[in-house]
């Protein structure tokens, strides 16, 4: 079929409203993953999750990762997936592989223990599983850079690669993380203060990287739509309060400062990347560590974490704990 058949049949086609909306969260679908489920994300967004060390940021990376390679459905087993592609860029060279491996299996054996429940039938076969997590894994696609000149490097040639895994798996890649995008924000300045006066061709520029990667990141949304989710650490400290935290200080008297909760640290920051990547991010949310903890029934302690949705700003906070099995929501 030539693209003038095509195109024809495109302009003639005529399919209900319903049928779009099925026809475009089927080729797009949105991702509403605890603790981000408050806002819906689809491919083209670029969100920005903030906190402190640590946080769990890694691990909404890791939660996000395994709802994107899990399919929807496997004999007869709902695991709730997209099925896609996911590109993992490990800036802070931490990423634990089996971290995501134990944290899969363990959605999987969930997923078929309800299954079971349900139909009251037989245990699932342990090679079912195996082959089901191996499928999974495939579907994860890893990359680590020690310096922003690798991270150039491979964003630049990514869209060849991904061009072959998505040939390979016969589904797109729905999601980018980077984790985290402020990994070399102090050896590049550190590289440029120290640069002055000197042989400037060796040295790197913040603005030039963060141009650079906002570029290369724009390319390659134009021709693989895909959901970017960027964690980045956070800087407190004198200076990092917004006009907004500082009002809400300073109508408060020393009383309410002694039985609030609120602290001037947690609930702002100071945002340091350059300008061009602060303008590229669409949605931002907060992390932090409350300072309520969760006592299970061994008496271990298990902290408790706070998101805040900054963009678009929201007027409620989220608390969610962190098990083998993932994050869990508290109500």
């Amino acid at each position: 079929m030539d693209s003038a058949t095509e195109l024809g049949e495109w302009i003639n086609g005529d399919e209900s409203a319903k049928e779009m909306l099925e026809r475009i969260l089927t080729e797009r679908p949105l991702l509403l993953l605890p603790p981000l489920h408050r806002v819906p994300l689809r491919v083209g967004n670029v969100v920005e999750i903030v906190g402190p060390s640590p946080s769990a940021k890694t691990q909404i990376l890791v939660q996000a990762a395994i709802s994107c390679v899990l399919p929807r459905e496997w004999n007869g087993v709902y695991y709730g997936g997209l099925e896609r592609l996911v590109i993992y860029f490990d800036l802070d060279c931490r990423f634990d592989i089996l971290r995501l491996s134990e944290s899969l299996k363990l959605h999987i054996m969930e997923a078929n223990r309800s299954s079971n429940v349900n139909n009251q039938g037989p245990n699932e076969d342990f090679n079912f599983n195996e082959e089901l997590f191996v499928s999974c894994m495939k579907r994860f696609l890893y990359v680590r850079c020690y310096n922003s000149f690798e991270f150039l490097a491979s964003l630049k040639t990514l869209h060849c690669q991904l061009q072959k895994e998505c040939e390979a798996h016969g589904v797109g890649v729905h999601i980018l993380m980077i984790d985290s995008i402020s990994a070399f924000y102090w050896v590049d300045r550190a590289s440029a203060m120290l640069s002055i006066g000197g042989d400037k061709r060796k040295s790197i520029s913040l603005q030039s990287v963060a141009e650079t990667v906002v570029q290369e990141i724009q390319k390659l949304l134009e021709v693989q739509p895909m959901l970017v989710l960027a964690s980045k650490a956070t800087i407190f400290g004198d200076g990092s309060l917004s006009s907004e935290a500082k009002r809400k200080w300073s109508s408060q008297d020393t009383s309410d400062l002694k039985t609030s909760r609120m602290d001037p640290q947690k609930y702002s920051y100071r945002d340091y990347m350059p300008s061009v990547w602060q303008s590229f991010i669409t949605h931002r949310v907060l992390v932090r560590v409350s300072d309520e903890d969760l006592a299970n029934s061994k008496h271990q302690i298990t902290p408790i974490y706070e998101t805040e949705w900054l963009l678009p700003p929201l007027s409620f906070l989220d608390k969610f704990t962190v098990k083998d099995a993932g994050i869990f929501m508290i109500a």
